[in-house]
């Protein structure tokens, strides 16, 4: 999540590269015929306005008006985050977050009344200095969302009992196992441990400690509600289809007469100097050594936060990064680093890190690493880097003027500038700051913080010696003893407002989908275009018909290499040359190979989109595959293949494919990486190859969304796609009908010693394709079972039981074989509890449940009604345009979509989920500790099979 624009600040950078002394630097790269931007000019298009009000009890309200769709984004902040918790009750903020949604005294669920009435997304977050809840909603349905925000806000302790806080305390305990699972899960609290001191409140994690999250009582419920949240400590962003003179009435309707609240108290918070430098090593389930460094940094207020955030971009987040071209490019001792500034209300982390290239020698990589960080630090960027730098920051924002709502959209960033900074616009002073910042400005404020000491850590391979549970807290158990866990049994608050009716949501309009308009280049290469003017940006998409299922499982992972090589150079552009012309065009060019089609897309700013094109065109048709970048990139992906054997998930998603579509069927392992034996044995000249039998116009098609007519986009991609012509032979044939086996009960275990959960994934081939029409009420039961978060498996799992912090079923577009998916993590203590749940409920419905009221009214009218809010982005309208490509669905499939959920009813929800979400012949894969789990699989009845990592 980015909650703004300077609190995110690692950037992954493992394909980029930068280094003065590499001659493309020393010159603007030739082939770009773009002049540089005007940044001032660019930083005035970014702009949200809005109007204020404030109500008497003190709840500040901010609205910012956009028409462009019937939905309005509400967004509240709560002036109070983990920094503000006492000893002994960390990670309570979070906690308590959970329990917001877990009614009122109005309002017995908060999810359902919102999914029914068409939000999207409705969640909430929780940081160091604040807790936020967001959701979407259609125009009419504003007055729900403001009630139901009102209702939490003034009146939830008299519906808040034992038994919901211990349903959200497991839930959070497991979102906690579920991160600390992770390999390197471990690194953010040894961080903040180090760096920090006991009782500095940015200390300890935002998810807490077990003991901490173990002792919470109802007690502490009542008392955080009483102190913290009240309206006086609130923003509250309303953006869209509202303006203020609307908006005042509904607001002060609602929030009113709730009482003004104890104002959050201040902590004193600021960045703190380590006495000397301090260097430790820890082992964790890694597959690469990873050198990490940390200092603490100014708050986001501070003269020298743009300054920072722009000097450490150049070092690590451009593509041209400094680290990156001395140590992945030119040296080539590590496989991807990384340097960002987290800023935050108080206080800053300035971090940087790479990972070194197998068998490498670790010394002579850090002398580098060390030797990069001291030459930025003396000398300060180049003009040409910063101004690059600014570039890709500013532009990058555009896309924030698209979203009104959710996490990341114009409410959340002028509610964080009226927190952070007492200023909605905040956003633009920085952004300004960002377009003026100099290199002695950036130089001098690097001088001032990476010139104190430093925390050094470095992970390498081994046994996890740490124990997740036992980190994140205060920092002084040593001394004080953690709390006794919560007694439970504790008092349910009186009722503490009126009985009020939730207000009945407003219609919605039909969706008005965009229409697409159609052409063809002289080629015979495919255009279809929908033009949407709200930003000044354009993303092609150049879709080929072939993607990683055309490999086989014998090749698996050449297609995907091939494409992610595309990028390393051409035959007139060098590897620098592409990247640099990027961040001089504001534009990005990415290549992807999914399951059934490969992508190459661009993203450009309108006024740059002819020299962008042309560069899209001479990177997709005249790729080099020169010999000292094969051999770097084929290092990095054998290391990503090793790495995805320290994932849980990834292990899982591994062993399934197989498991589902046999051995030999090409989507057996069409959704990874590849196999490693393959990947070690390519050559260029077997990319090559690739690319000449699948990037031909014959199998091409162009889908544009953006900010330009037809007329002026056919000349563009005429001018620079219209000389590429097809091969006299005829494109090779995708073999997707191989057979599948009849699917089988199996249960499968992959050992990973010390995993304090257990990750799930249940799969079957249904007797469907991808491309089959009329699927819906497949769909839709689902929704029902397990996609969504209201859905029946993820209401057991985490809502009743607190085995998990989530659970999903799914099932993958694919153009082949339709499997359906079922995946969690669960704590290991409960793994085959948590198969047995999925197995029942899936064998209940509908036989001895079928679809209820509540939830045919939900995936049905709830879905018509929440289809705007789906549609909102140029990424989002993309995405659908593609979709109905690949699933040949016809132009207008959206706006049909309305009728078609009419004509569902609970009979045809019901027949497809006995007919293909029963749960027989699943196969079953576990990754977890044998030790703690094989007792348990005992239990289930089946017979067990074992894989291990290196297999997969």
């Amino acid at each position: 999540m980015k909650p703004h624009l300077l609190i995110t600040a690692l950037a992954s950078t493992a394909l980029a590269v930068a280094t003065p002394l590499h001659p493309a630097l020393a010159q603007t790269a030739p082939t770009s015929e773009a002049l540089p931007l005007d940044l001032a000019a660019l930083v005035a298009q970014l702009d949200i306005p809005y109007e204020t009000f404030t109500l008497d009890n003190g709840l500040t309200t901010i609205v910012h008006t956009d028409r462009k769709a019937p939905i309005v984004g509400v967004t509240v902040y709560y002036r109070v985050g983990s920094k503000h918790e006492p000893r002994g009750r960390t990670g309570f903020a979070h906690l308590f977050e959970h329990i917001m949604f877990t009614g009122s005294e109005n309002v017995a669920n908060f999810d359902i009344p919102l999914e029914s009435a068409g939000s999207t997304p409705t969640n909430g977050s929780t940081w160091y200095d604040r807790t936020n809840y967001v959701e979407t909603v259609p125009t009419g349905a504003l007055d729900l969302a403001l009630m139901m925000e009102a209702d939490r806000m003034g009146y939830l302790l008299g519906a808040v009992s034992q038994e919901r806080l211990d349903q959200q305390r497991g839930v959070v305990q497991n979102e906690k196992r579920q991160g600390d699972n992770q390999p390197f899960g471990l690194v953010d609290y040894r961080v903040t441990e180090v760096l920090l001191p006991v009782g500095h409140p940015y200390r300890h994690s935002t998810i807490g400690s077990m003991a901490d999250l173990s002792a919470a009582s109802l007690e502490d419920v009542q008392n955080w509600f009483r102190d913290n949240y009240g309206p006086n400590n609130v923003v509250l962003a309303l953006a869209g289809d509202i303006d203020a003179a609307t908006a005042r009435p509904m607001v002060e309707r609602w929030f009113g007469d709730i009482a003004r609240g104890p104002d959050v108290a201040s902590v004193a918070a600021g960045p703190v100097d380590l006495p000397a430098p301090v260097f430790e090593e820890m082992t964790d389930q890694v597959s690469q050594i990873r050198v990490t460094r940390h200092w603490t940094g100014p708050g986001l207020n501070d003269p020298d936060a743009v300054p920072l955030y722009l000097g450490m971009y150049v070092l690590g987040g451009l593509l041209t990064s400094r680290l990156d071209n001395a140590m992945v490019y030119d040296a080539e001792v590590a496989t991807s680093v990384m340097a960002g500034f987290q800023a935050h209300e108080q206080i800053g982390f300035l971090s940087t890190q790479f990972d070194l290239v197998p068998g490498g020698d670790r010394d002579t990589a850090t002398a580098l690493f060390d030797a990069e960080i001291a030459r930025l630090i003396a000398e300060g960027p180049s003009a040409d880097e910063l101004r690059r730098a600014a570039t890709q920051v500013i532009a990058g924002q555009l896309g924030s003027l698209e979203r009104v709502g959710g996490f990341g959209g114009k409410g959340m960033v002028l509610a964080e500038g009226l927190l952070y900074s007492g200023d909605p616009a905040f956003y633009k002073r920085e952004l300004e700051r960002v377009a003026t910042a100099t290199p002695d400005d950036v130089r001098a404020a690097l001088q001032r913080w990476l010139t104190r000491p430093a925390y050094t850590l470095t992970i390498v391979p081994g046994p996890r010696t740490l124990d997740g549970a036992l980190m994140g807290g205060y920092g002084d158990e040593a001394n004080f003893p953690p709390p006794a866990p919560d007694a439970g049994g504790g008092v349910v608050a009186a009722r503490s407002g009126p009985a009020r009716d939730l207000p009945q949501p407003g219609d919605v309009p039909a969706l008005d989908f965009p229409q697409a308009e159609r052409a063809v280049l002289s080629n015979g290469v495919p255009v279809t275009l929908v033009r949407r003017e709200a930003v000044p940006t354009v993303t092609v998409a150049l879709v080929l018909d072939a993607g990683s299922v055309v490999d086989g499982t014998q090749h698996a992972g050449r297609h995907e290499l091939m494409v992610d090589m595309l990028a390393e150079g051409t035959t007139s552009r060098d590897t620098f040359d592409i990247l640099i012309e990027q961040e001089e065009l504001a534009a990005s060019v990415t290549a992807s190979a999914g399951v059934d089609a490969t992508t190459v897309t661009l993203s450009s700013l309108t006024l740059n989109l002819p020299q962008s094109l042309g560069l899209m065109a001479d990177i997709t048709l005249n790729p080099s595959f020169a010999a000292d970048s094969f051999g770097r990139v084929q290092t990095q992906r054998l290391a990503e293949i090793e790495e995805e054997r320290t994932q849980p998930g990834a292990l899982a998603s591994r062993a399934m494919g197989p498991l589902l579509f046999g051995a030999d069927n090409p989507y057996a392992l069409a959704s990874t990486i590849g196999r490693a034996d393959v990947i070690a044995r390519l050559t260029p000249d077997d990319l090559r190859a690739e690319h000449a039998a699948w990037v031909r116009p014959d199998l091409a098609r162009f889908t544009v969304v953006g900010d330009i007519s037809m007329a002026d986009l056919l000349p563009q991609l005429e001018s620079a796609f219209g000389q590429w012509q097809a091969p006299a032979s005829p494109p090779p044939a995708k073999v997707i009908d191989a057979p599948v086996p009849p699917a089988a009960t199996r249960l499968v275990v992959i050992d990973r010693p010390g995993s304090p959960q257990s990750v799930l994934m249940l799969g079957r081939v249904l007797p469907l394709k991808g491309t089959d029409q009329g699927k819906e009420a497949l769909e839709l039961a689902n929704e029902v079972m397990g996609n969504g978060f209201l859905s029946r498996l993820n209401n057991d799992l985490r809502e009743t039981r607190g085995w998990t912090y989530g659970v999903r079923s799914s099932l993958p577009a694919r153009v082949g074989p339709q499997a359906l998916v079922v995946s969690t993590a669960v704590q290991a203590d409960r793994t085959a509890d948590s198969i047995r749940v999925i197995l029942d409920q899936m064998e209940a419905f509908p036989a001895s449940r079928p679809v209820d009221a509540t939830e045919l009214q939900r995936v049905t009218d709830g879905n018509i009604r929440g289809l705007p809010n789906r549609f909102e982005t140029n990424g989002q309208v993309l995405d659908a345009l593609l979709g109905n490509q690949l699933l040949g669905r016809p132009d207008d499939y959206q706006e049909r979509l309305p009728d078609i959920y009419r004509s569902i009813d609970a009979d045809a929800i019901n027949a497809a989920a006995s007919a293909y979400l029963h749960p027989r012949d699943m196969a079953i894969v576990v990754v977890g500790d044998r030790r703690v789990i094989d007792p348990q699989l005992e239990t289930l009845g089946m017979a067990v099979e074992y894989l291990a990592a290196e297999e997969l």
